[in-house]
């Protein structure tokens, strides 16, 4: 089980395997092991404390597997765990390897896609709760008005393969039709949960051509190539052989299936006990 120097990528549950697959793309020479938390999964409408002490697990046993580097490729996680874990825990645990999140890297370049300085953010209610969107990207651009709309039903739906029925393009309708009520010269809408690119075509469907829409996998791939380059010292510790290993802390078969989806290509997966 345990393969030293592999980039640990961690989510709730499914979601972050789009953006391990942007990662795979644009670094294939990295080892990877990615751990699903399915069987806790969905991290959205769960306490800071439980999210937080959830992920804190899966980071530490990624950890033990072998990681220098994790990515929590989750915006609950992100939102709700990740500044405790780098502040707090990881000099006890081990302060010569890193956490990173998705939210940063997408507040550092939002900005660049807007012209009307108002994006709209589609995401899990915990992560609009925690309000981490707003206040990172106007750190990195205080002019940017940042508007919100949790989606509590799309992860399920997404989840559960009803992303296709009618019931998930009535509520993808509602949650956009929230967005845009919000205000008027919104023109770049974030998909901040690594699950809502599986409905990309639907959210679309619903928005005026002329409003951009961001999935994270891609710039958060690409934030993590530009660490890498900045941080020698750690690069050096991550071998690069091409080997991706899957997790999942439920039913396997279960996790193979939805895989296919999410990352665009069959894996083989292994069910992993964190006590």
């Amino acid at each position: 089980m345990q393969t030293k120097g592999a980039i640990g990528v961690f989510d709730s549950g499914y979601g972050g395997l789009t953006v391990l697959k942007e990662m795979v793309q644009l670094l294939p020479q990295y080892n990877f092991i990615y751990l699903g938390d399915n069987a806790r999964s969905p991290y959205g409408t769960r306490s800071f404390e439980t999210v937080y002490q959830y992920t804190l697990q899966c980071v530490t046993k990624l950890f033990a597997m072998g990681c220098p580097l994790v990515i929590l490729a989750c915006n609950t996680a992100s939102a709700k765990a990740l500044r405790t874990i780098q502040q707090h825990d990881l000099p006890a645990l081990n302060n010569t390897n890193r956490v990173l999140g998705v939210i940063r890297p997408t507040a550092e370049v939002i900005s660049s896609y807007t012209a009307t300085n108002h994006i709209g953010i589609m995401a899990t209610v915990g992560t609009v709760v925690s309000n981490s969107y707003p206040m990172e990207i106007q750190k990195q651009n205080a002019n940017i008005q940042v508007h919100q709309q949790g989606c509590p039903m799309l992860v399920p739906l997404i989840e559960n393969m009803e992303y296709q029925n009618e019931a998930a393009n009535y509520f993808v309708k509602k949650y956009v039709d929230a967005l845009l009520a919000k205000h008027s010269s919104i023109d770049t809408v974030l998909l901040a949960c690594t699950h809502y690119p599986i409905l990309m075509e639907q959210i679309k469907n619903y928005l005026p051509n002329s409003i951009t829409v961001l999935t994270q996998g891609n710039i958060v791939a690409n934030s993590l190539a530009n660490y890498l380059q900045r941080h020698t010292e750690l690069d050096n510790r991550l071998l690069k052989n091409s080997i991706r290993q899957f997790y999942t802390t439920d039913a396997v078969a279960d996790f193979e299936s939805h895989a296919t989806l999410f990352f665009g290509e069959a894996i083989k997966a292994n069910h992993l006990s964190l006590v």
